[in-house]
């Protein structure tokens, strides 16, 4: 891992509890952001700042099956991308939702408003259909 935040589109935003990978991925209208650790309100810098580089009029997939935990701020923090994107005319989406951050998307009705899929394999075979 890498200490200096890499160029948009390369690399490992790293924060200690949690990280962010962006690996390259052959669909050029689908970024792909793998997110482990435990996302709360002192970790999620690295959140911000890839999903500030790569939401726009494309497709993000948040990959969460490394995420063991996450409070409200990393909430707000997918939200407030979301709702970026649409502006763009874009999408974010979410896969690998683990039983506790899960639970934690369905008691607050954040995980009916976005697409949710088991793994990151059908989500890119998915590709661009909206």
């Amino acid at each position: 891992m890498r200490d200096e935040e890499p160029a948009a589109g390369e690399g490992v935003f790293p924060s200690g509890r949690f990280t962010v990978e962006i690996p390259p991925v052959p669909d050029a209208d689908t970024d792909v952001l793998l997110i482990a650790g435990e996302l709360d309100r002192d970790t999620m810098a690295p959140l911000s700042a890839a999903l500030e580089a790569h939401v726009g009029a494309g497709r993000v997939v948040v990959d969460c099956t490394a995420l063991a935990f996450c409070d409200s701020s990393g909430l707000n923090a997918l939200l407030r991308a979301r709702l970026k994107a649409l502006e763009g005319g874009g999408r974010v989406e979410l896969v690998g939702l683990r039983p506790p951050v899960d639970r934690m998307f369905e008691i607050t009705g954040v995980r009916s408003v976005f697409r949710v899929y088991e793994t990151l394999g059908e989500a890119l075979a998915e590709g661009t259909t909206p």
